[in-house]
């Protein structure tokens, strides 16, 4: 069995920083890319950032420069740097691994809230 397992600081101030991690753990899986994905209140997940194993970096529009996603290959570990955070980044954000054979394996998703 596979597990994403994401981790961070819950709360920031608007104009804050924070750094969410994501450990990849149980049996050993190939991955073409990993992810991050947000949920906002009452709107659906969306794509935030992904780093695929060549080291190609794709963001959303909506980034603009804010965030920066890294990958710690030899421990499973994907990172997403978050700065100038505001209030409409308040959501739940999910790991996501794309295995070789196309499937996509989720982590159970942790709470970023910027308020101040």
């Amino acid at each position: 069995q596979v597990q994403l397992v994401e981790s961070g600081v819950g709360s920031v101030q608007p104009g804050g920083s924070l750094r969410l991690s994501c450990g990849v753990s149980g049996r050993k899986i190939s991955m073409t890319a990993l992810a991050w994905y947000r949920q906002r209140p009452g709107k659906e997940r969306e794509f935030v950032a992904r780093i695929r194993n060549g080291g190609n970096i794709e963001y959303a529009n909506f980034v603009k420069g804010r965030f920066n996603i890294s990958r710690n290959k030899a421990h499973d570990m994907v990172f997403l740097q978050m700065s100038s955070l505001n209030a409409d980044d308040t959501a739940i954000y999910y790991c996501k691994a794309v295995t070789n054979w196309g499937a996509n394996i989720w982590g159970q998703g942790t709470q970023v809230t910027v308020s101040s």
